[in-house]
């Protein structure tokens, strides 16, 4: 009868390929203040959370209330954290995107205006505002795609710690084995040529070739969905040639 196909195998959704959720710390998230309370906190901590890339700071505000929060570059144990649209546009304080003038860097932003920050939250990276307008703010992410939000969401300003992380080579098969299992992710993976027919959309035959076009649609079903996806540019040079 033979195993299931790989993509079968993940789209099950079964243990092994989930990513690690236990041992969690806490949300990493703004304290459920009001949007337009000013407070202040100090970082009595830095801790690691399993599962995640970047440590995490933890804020003790004035009133008592103890929170986690991916900790940005340059943050150390006692620091000053000022929270509202009355702090200042320094390094580590959080502001609405409304209060902070364009061209800052900022992370941890938040997707809609009270959720305690969706966006920008792994180890190294950073967004920049690029605009203000009438409509809401325009951020610049580091892939290059411009988005924008409402302007009483809140960012922290400066880039999440732990930048130097990814410059570590792994050295052994194993570190990366255990790196891709966190995230879920197959590894080693196996060229679909070099997989039978039965296993793989692009196994089979003698010779490793795909034999056929590897583009397929948008709106292919998930054992089709290989290769090239929708892709905008691929086989036009040849066409143009042919002209």
């Amino acid at each position: 009868m033979g195993k299931r196909t790989l993509v079968r195998r993940r789209g099950r959704g079964g243990k092994q390929f989930r990513a690690i959720k236990v041992g969690k710390l806490a949300p990493a998230k703004y304290p459920y203040y009001s949007l337009d309370e000013n407070h202040s906190g100090v970082i009595v901590d830095l801790v690691h959370e399993k599962g995640r890339d970047a440590p995490l700071a933890k804020v003790r505000f004035e009133n008592g209330i103890n929170s986690y929060i991916p900790a940005s570059d340059g943050s150390k144990v006692g620091d000053n954290i000022e929270m509202g649209p009355g702090a200042n546009a320094t390094a580590r304080n959080i502001l609405p995107l409304e209060s902070i003038p364009d061209g800052t860097m900022i992370c941890n932003i938040e997707k809609n205006a009270g959720d305690g920050g969706k966006l920008i939250k792994s180890a190294g990276s950073s967004a920049v505002v690029f605009s203000h307008g009438m409509e809401g703010v325009t951020i610049k992410f580091p892939s290059g795609k411009f988005s924008m939000l409402n302007r009483r969401c809140r960012a922290m300003i400066g880039a999440i710690s732990g930048g130097g992380r990814r410059e570590k080579p792994f050295l052994k098969a194993g570190n990366k084995e255990r790196y891709m299992h966190a995230r879920g992710k197959l590894y080693p993976k196996v060229r679909g040529i070099a997989q039978a027919a039965v296993y793989h959309p692009h196994g089979g035959g003698r010779h490793q070739h795909i034999g056929r076009q590897s583009s397929v649609g948008r709106t292919t079903p998930p054992g089709r969905k290989v290769g090239n996806i929708a892709p905008r540019k691929t086989g036009r040079g040849r066409v143009k040639e042919r002209r």
